[in-house]
């Protein structure tokens, strides 16, 4: 009788060499792409829009009192460990912002959606994230130029607002400001007539 697969933890990504960009969902360790550069203007790009007024002006004039980072580690269960493109918490909800991996659910979650983690994006971390009580979760694909955003609301995902790249919207958990969808991506190609 063979023994049963060991779930992954923690330790497997502290075990990968530096740099990897992995993660562990439902105890099974998933290395991920590295980002393309439409990948890395858009969240760049939210980072900008939304860190600059929520995070980094904080007591200086912006509407502040928010955490913002880019690809943290975030322990959702012992076994369930992701690495958001983007993700936030409210300041009085983290005390300590310099831990690896983070122990507290984020307020908000962003992630930036490629042809190799779409689904991975849309299904498997969109149920953890309702599963582990994150309440605003924003999906970006560079690809379709949108900006889809969700809102926990007794455990199920409500549409918030779907948004392209003609458009400045106010998008929760960040209505204080308008953020500027088309600036997120890379200019358009033009097409070429053969």
């Amino acid at each position: 009788m063979s023994a049963a697969p060991k779930l992954a933890t923690y330790d497997a990504l502290l075990a990968l060499p530096d740099g990897t960009r992995a993660e562990v969902i439902a105890g099974s360790l998933e290395v991920l792409p590295a980002p393309r550069p439409r990948h890395s203007k858009v969240q760049g790009a939210l980072r900008s829009f939304v860190g600059r007024p929520f995070d980094d002006d904080d007591g200086f004039g912006g509407p502040g009192g928010w955490w913002i980072f880019v690809e943290v580690d975030v322990q959702l269960s012992l076994h369930d460990i992701v690495r958001p493109d983007l993700s936030g918490w409210r300041r009085e909800r983290l005390a300590d912002p310099d831990q690896r991996p983070f122990t507290t659910v984020p307020d908000w979650v962003c992630e930036i959606l490629s042809p190799s983690t779409v689904r991975h994006d849309r299904v498997a971390k969109r149920r953890l994230y309702a599963q582990h009580g994150v309440r605003h979760y924003w999906m970006v694909d560079p690809e379709t130029r949108l900006l889809e955003a969700l809102t926990l609301r007794d455990g199920q995902w409500v549409d918030a607002g779907v948004f392209d790249d003609t458009v400045s919207a106010r998008i929760a958990p960040f209505e204080a400001i308008e953020v500027p969808i088309g600036r997120l991506f890379l200019p358009k190609v033009p097409e070429v007539e053969p």
